[in-house]
């Protein structure tokens, strides 16, 4: 099955922004609707935004208008742009297929948003 790697993550005040990133291993990347989810402490992991094979995209509504999300099918990876970070943006952010694919999470890169 696929795997995916993410990297990006780290401490940033309110306000600030970060560039998660998420590499694919495999071929066939491209036609994956793909998401981002995020877990924070106590919490379930929920979906933020995802994105379809053709690029139309969709986002959850603590995220919308703040977060982007896409990708970059040639260099199987997918990108989340987030801006205006809030202290509850805080959480280990993860990719994978959507729906997800059990198999195929992997470590997360953490997110902190503190001042």
């Amino acid at each position: 099955q696929v795997q995916f790697v993410e990297s990006g993550g780290g401490l940033v005040q309110p306000g600030g922004s970060l560039r998660l990133s998420c590499a694919a291993s495999g071929s066939i990347f491209s036609v994956y609707v793909m998401g981002w989810y995020r877990q924070a402490p106590g919490k379930q992991r929920e979906v933020v935004a995802r994105i379809t094979s053709g690029s139309t995209t969709f986002y959850a509504d603590s995220v919308k208008g703040r977060f982007t999300i896409s990708r970059d099918n040639a260099k199987n990876t997918l990108y989340l742009q987030m801006n205006s970070l809030k202290p509850e943006d805080t959480a280990v952010y993860y990719c994978n297929r959507y729906p997800p694919d059990a198999r195929s999470w992997g470590q997360g890169t953490q997110v902190t948003v503190s001042s």
